[in-house]
């Protein structure tokens, strides 16, 4: 798939030097919005003194099936370090999605540090749900897993689009959990997973009314049929009609 829209750059990254930060890690996720399987986040850090830009990243919704499989070892030796983190439909389940999202961070977080210590995280959105939570409340899950990332997190709006480490990051993490749909779908065939991801589209919705829900979908969700006129509906981050290809 072809885009117009214009790459990404390392101009807001760069930014951040003049802070006194050195290395960077870009941060986002995919699978926000599916029915079935993990939420995924990917983490990508380089260091702002030296680093270069990386022909052909897009954010992942932008590229196709083949041009992030080929992008993804080009990031991997581009990258200082990278790591792509998972919890699975049965944790968000449990701790509810924003917690969710905090533990494949966290898990992404503990894959770069293996390598280095970033010194600043740049995270997709308006939210940052990759630090811990910083006080205790009434309300806090006591199954929650301590720790997490430990730098400072700047959200930015659009920077999945904007900023090279961020689109890779959202590259890795795409191809990373495609692939585990993909094979999560060939015991559980009725679903097309293959094809939508694990996302809510009308013929997995119908699959579900037919054959039920697995283990693998998040059953805290509204499945099956459409949701009722009026009803809010959790949206994927995906563009449905390319998530498959």
């Amino acid at each position: 798939m072809s885009s117009t829209a214009k790459p990404p750059t390392l101009r807001h990254e760069r930014t951040f030097a003049a802070s006194g930060h050195r290395i960077l890690a870009g941060c986002d996720e995919v699978g926000r919005g599916a029915l079935a399987g993990p939420v995924s986040v990917g983490m990508v850090a380089v260091d702002l003194a030296t680093v270069r830009s990386l022909k052909g990243v897009r954010d992942s919704k932008l590229l196709s099936v083949a041009d992030r499989n080929t992008l993804v070892p080009q990031i991997k030796k581009w990258a200082l370090a990278w790591g792509v983190g998972h919890a699975s439909a049965a944790e968000i389940d449990l701790h509810g999605l924003t917690v969710a999202l905090r533990l494949a961070g966290t898990r992404a977080w503990d894959q770069v540090c293996s390598t280095l210590r970033p010194d600043v995280v740049l995270l997709d959105g308006n939210y940052n749900w990759l630090s811990p939570e910083r006080q205790g409340s009434l309300f806090d899950d006591p199954d929650e897993p301590a720790g997490g990332c430990t730098a400072p997190v700047h959200t930015r709006i659009k920077a999945d689009m904007q900023c090279l480490s961020v689109a890779a990051a959202s590259v890795l993490a795409k191809v990373e959990r495609d692939a585990m749909m993909v094979e999560f779908a060939a015991s559980n065939p009725h679903y097309s997973w293959e094809i939508n991801k694990g996302y809510a589209t009308e013929s997995h919705r119908a699959a579900i009314d037919v054959h039920g829900p697995t283990p693998l979908h998040r059953m805290s969700w509204r499945l099956g049929s459409k949701p009722r006129p009026g009803e809010p509906v959790l949206e994927p981050e995906d563009d449905l009609s390319t998530v498959g290809g």
